[in-house]
């Protein structure tokens, strides 16, 4: 390295299409994560987990979990896989799905099944009992599944309100086609480039699917003070002209920066997400998510007592 490069170049960095960027407004890549640990969620869902189990811990709140399912291809069968009856408590819980097909239910009395492209958003809030399974007819066909679940944390002032449910169907997912041919995001929750996503939040979350085709490069612009990541699903990319992250890696970028630049080394499946920390503490145990140990307990009680419903 050249001892009499000046201040100001240190924060700048050279392109590979020879643009130069002043990497002081960027959000820069902190650190690269594999995944952290592989399990079976009951019986359908493979999962490499990344949050917490790779080591990030509360760094990307308000994001609690990340479970990356498959892909995997199942066997057909007349007996749906998935997850049974279990509970929630203090948090929303955010379904992705790329292929396959999933049917939910709860103790609030929604239903619903979602397919490629499809987003499950559920506020478990005061306490939901659920179940995720595979479609009917696709356990009978058997096929591919391949999804994403967050868990994304409530401030204390909502973690006792009144649970939620909203299905997010592809066609109601705003899609914007990038210039040049680059290719497209669609923004889940949060705005980007004029479209706002339909998912209701509350607090700030910016949720993006984007696929970059191999040598195109796309500008990003996210809230500076927000915590951000990239997810890539499939492809290599690279971010701001300096960190590579290949399939199946998770970039934990740096709160300051409002800017991000990312080119597909190949063709290229990235999960964006972001959001305004909360600033409180975390209880957590199994399902549930608090602010105090105290409240962990009184959640288990309520779900024994029976004050979170059950499946009919």
């Amino acid at each position: 390295m050249n001892a009499m490069r000046s201040h100001a170049d240190e924060h700048r960095v050279q392109m590979d299409r020879g643009t130069t960027v002043d990497m002081g407004q960027m959000k820069q890549v902190v650190k690269i994560y594999p995944p952290g640990s592989a399990y079976m969620v009951g019986d359908g869902f493979p999962v490499r987990n990344f949050i917490p189990g790779a080591g990030l811990g509360e760094r990307l709140s308000p994001f609690l979990l990340l479970d990356y399912a498959g892909p995997k291809t199942f066997p057909p069968t007349d007996h749906p896989r998935g997850v049974g009856e279990h509970p929630h408590r203090g948090f929303e819980t955010v379904t992705i799905v790329y292929e396959g097909m999933v049917a939910h239910r709860d103790s609030a009395g929604n239903a619903g099944t979602i397919g490629p492209g499809d987003v499950q958003w559920m506020t478990a809030a005061s306490g939901i009992v659920h179940e995720e399974m595979h479609e009917k007819e696709f356990a009978r066909q058997g096929g591919t599944l391949h999804a994403i679940q967050l868990w994304v944390n409530l401030p204390k002032a909502a973690k006792m309100s009144k649970p939620g449910y909203q299905t997010l169907l592809s066609g109601d997912i705003p899609t914007v086609a990038l210039d040049g041919g680059a290719g497209r995001i669609r923004v889940i929750a949060g705005q980007c480039r004029g479209a706002t996503g339909p998912a209701k939040t509350f607090t700030p979350v910016q949720l993006y699917d984007l696929r970059v085709n191999a040598g195109h490069r796309v500008d990003l612009d996210l809230p500076n003070g927000h915590n951000a990541a990239l997810f890539v699903l499939s492809g290599r990319v690279a971010v701001n002209g300096v960190q590579t992250v290949n399939e199946a890696e998770l970039a934990l970028l740096d709160q300051s920066g409002a800017r991000l630049t990312i080119e597909a080394r190949k063709d290229a499946t990235i999960l964006v997400l972001g959001g305004e920390p909360i600033d409180e503490p975390v209880a957590r145990y199994g399902p549930f998510v608090m602010n105090t140990q105290q409240e962990i307990v009184q959640a288990i009680q309520d779900y024994q007592a029976g004050k979170m419903g059950h499946l009919t």
